[in-house]
């Protein structure tokens, strides 16, 4: 069983799907390792590190060639992977609802590709869910980046000269991310309210010592969708919501939104006019904007600034912490892979609930429900 551990060739992408850490495990397991040569060096991870772990250091074509399984955090072209076996995984992030034309690639190559992020959200794989790992990170990065943009302190400073007064702080959608960044703001200071569309996040967001801002006069909707997230609301909650957070969001100084629907756009969270209504200085982190954003007038990759509005639209917001995001998303792989590894046969054989939900492409076909049902829908 050959492992190969690839380097990230997409713009922008500092991670890599193994460390080594991971490399040992898998040595452990009885697998050889092939790491791609600099694959970890933008995550801090020299090829002398994963050399003193057991792993075979080359280039990209001896990396893949004979390999069974080819991690990766993003889906390497496919032409890139060529030399590997007939009928070898490709685990990673594989953004299936946006790269199409590459999830097809893999099946006509008869690569049998696992989309990582369609891991399903139940209590035994929680230790191999990459969104979840790099959510948590991305909500503390997030809260740093406003900071950083941000004219003004965010905690209450008592001084000789006078009370500064502490930032206010308004987290949009109340995820991994939502709850990491509550906490992260709450511990720089700040005065922390927070919502969701999932009535069960009140609670959650009221332990974390933040104030919870809920629709109250609709009643009976959850806003709860399969998996635990997020769904499109009706256009009365919708219009309840948009007046109930235009009348908050004057008074904040920072806000952060984290919405995103599996499988189609962000959903609107935060209008022009709503960015007008607020202070001159004030900051708007766009967790969302690589699926359209949450905030009109985001920019993908860019600070840009509307009505004396600071909007902050970071691409890949994990990989601004590559060394801890590497290492959580490797763990992931590797929990992921462990769990289901056959001894006898040396290597892993999935189970019908796991693999069914991650699998996206076999025996030449793209086998995923979840994309042929939206191919379906838009034919």
């Amino acid at each position: 069983m050959k492992i190969g551990i690839i380097k990230e060739m997409a713009p922008d992408e500092r991670r890599v799907s193994g460390t080594p850490e991971t490399v040992k495990k898998f040595k452990a397991l009885g697998a050889d390792v092939a790491v791609e040569s600099g694959a970890g060096l933008s995550a801090a991870i020299s090829d002398a590190d994963y050399a003193a772990m057991g792993a075979t250091v080359a280039d990209r074509a001896a990396t893949v060639a004979d390999a069974d399984i080819i991690l990766g955090v993003q889906g390497p072209d496919p032409a890139s992977i060529a030399g590997a076996k007939p009928g070898a995984w490709i685990v990673a992030g594989l953004n299936p609802f946006v790269e199409r034309a590459r999830i097809d690639a893999y099946a006509a190559a008869g690569f049998e590709a696992l989309a990582m992020e369609f891991m399903p959200r139940i209590t035994r794989a929680q230790s191999m869910d990459i969104l979840s790992s790099q959510s948590n990170l991305s909500g503390y990065k997030a809260v740093l980046d406003a900071a950083a943009e941000y004219g003004r302190s965010f905690p209450m400073m008592m001084t000789a000269a006078g009370t500064v007064s502490p930032a206010k702080a308004f987290i949009m959608g109340v995820g991994v991310a939502g709850l990491q960044a509550i906490a992260t703001a709450r511990r720089l200071g700040a005065q922390v309210s927070a919502t969701d569309v999932r009535s069960a996040t009140k609670e959650q967001i009221e332990s974390l010592g933040a104030k919870a801002i809920f629709v109250e006069s609709v009643a009976g909707i959850e806003g709860e969708g399969k998996g635990g997230y997020a769904t499109e609301m009706s256009e009365e909650y919708q219009k309840a919501q948009a007046e109930l957070v235009s009348g908050h969001i004057a008074k904040q100084d920072i806000v952060i939104t984290t919405a995103l629907i599996p499988g189609r756009a962000a959903p609107r969270l935060i209008s022009d006019a709503q960015i007008a209504s607020m202070k001159p200085g004030s900051v708007i982190v766009d967790l969302a904007v690589e699926q359209g954003g949450n905030v009109e007038g985001a920019v993908l990759g860019q600070v840009v600034e509307r009505h004396g509005v600071k909007i902050v639209g970071h691409k890949n917001v994990p990989s601004r912490l590559a060394a801890d995001a590497s290492a959580l998303f490797a763990r992931n792989l590797y929990n992921f892979l462990s769990a289901f590894w056959n001894k006898e046969r040396n290597a892993p054989v999935l189970d019908e609930e796991i693999g069914n939900a991650i699998r996206v492409t076999q025996g030449g076909k793209v086998v995923s429900e979840r994309l042929l049902q939206l191919t379906g829908a838009l034919s």
